[in-house]
């Protein structure tokens, strides 16, 4: 998205005004509550979970700018916890039910044996009482009993009520702020790289994120917009991939960012090296996945097609 930012790569026909947020979350709630922008990023879930309820407002490019692996994403009371299937019949902290990372840990926790029929949710801030952000409520389906209250407690965070055994386990898109400083607040995979390699290899799944939601009403007004957008999207990403890859002087803060470039050549060495491919038939797989997750537990009551989702895009045949 950088070359975007700078205006270094410009969609053709548009004067993007390209607007940054720290938080996703608030993008989110920005986005689906009022409509604030005409373009942003989106969570995967509640765009297609909003979708397949009916809500028509808003269409997606195959643009996936968040893909995160989320074995070490799942936080444990190692008094209470000692593999997944102890999870079942405990309580568990979630940001929100129905963020695409619990979907996923949830979709990852039931390849493992976990009966997700046995846990019930609470819902809250891991940081601090209360809620996580102001998100536009997602209708459950009813043919799924999923047990689902939120956080009353007027002191505690998840992360506290994890230290303090009042629940097992947390998932969701951040870790406990006490992970580190709790003596009994560990991962449930204490070594996560390993099972998120053996996790693509077995299954051939990066997980998405989040995607690119755009106003269908502009896109009826200017049907040529998911294009141009998409090759832009697409033409800033190859030159953050192309800079990464370049070692003359470290791109990011990372030490050992070289023996990472190996590694992710030879864990991705079905897609060229490239752990971010853009458009729907390169993630077809994923995103399949994350449609059958989404009706599996319970979030919507039919899989919507790819074609209904997501606009059909190209990108210019010649790029002179």
């Amino acid at each position: 998205m950088q070359a975007l930012l700078t205006g270094e790569v410009v969609p053709s026909g548009i004067d993007l005004n390209f607007i940054t947020s720290n938080h996703p979350r608030d993008t989110f709630d920005r986005m689906q509550g009022g409509q604030e922008f005409d373009c942003s990023e989106m969570s995967s879930s509640e765009y297609i979970c909003h979708y397949a309820a009916g809500e028509r407002f808003f269409t997606a490019l195959p643009v996936f700018p968040s893909r995160v692996f989320r074995h070490g994403f799942i936080a444990v009371n190692s008094d209470l916890v000692k593999n997944p299937k102890d999870l079942e019949g405990k309580k568990i902290g979630v940001q929100l039910y129905t963020m695409t990372a619990a979907v996923w840990i949830r979709g990852l926790l039931a390849q493992e044996g976990v009966d997700l029929s046995k846990i019930e949710w609470l819902e809250g801030a891991m940081e601090s009482p209360g809620a996580h952000g102001k998100p536009k409520p997602t209708a459950l389906s009813p043919s799924k009993q999923v047990k689902i209250s939120q956080n009353s407690s007027q002191t505690k965070s998840l992360s506290d009520l994890l230290a303090d055994g009042e629940i097992a386990a947390t998932i969701g898109a951040d870790l406990p702020t006490n992970m580190g400083k709790a003596p009994n607040v560990k991962r449930l995979f204490p070594d996560f790289k390993e099972a998120e390699k053996k996790y693509y290899r077995d299954h051939g799944l990066f997980p998405i994120m989040h995607l690119i939601c755009i106003k269908r009403s502009l896109v009826q007004q200017h049907p040529w917009i998911p294009s141009s957008l998409y090759a832009a999207f697409v033409k800033s990403k190859n030159l953050a991939l192309q800079r990464m890859k370049f070692l003359g002087a470290l791109r990011y803060m990372l030490p050992w960012l070289p023996a990472e470039l190996d590694e992710i050549e030879e864990v991705f060495k079905d897609t060229g090296g490239d752990p971010w491919p853009y458009g729907v038939e390169a993630n077809r797989k994923t995103l399949e996945t994350l449609v059958r997750f989404l009706w599996e537990q319970g979030m919507i009551d039919r899989q919507p097609s790819f074609q209904e989702l997501f606009e059909t895009v190209r990108l210019p045949q010649w790029d002179i």
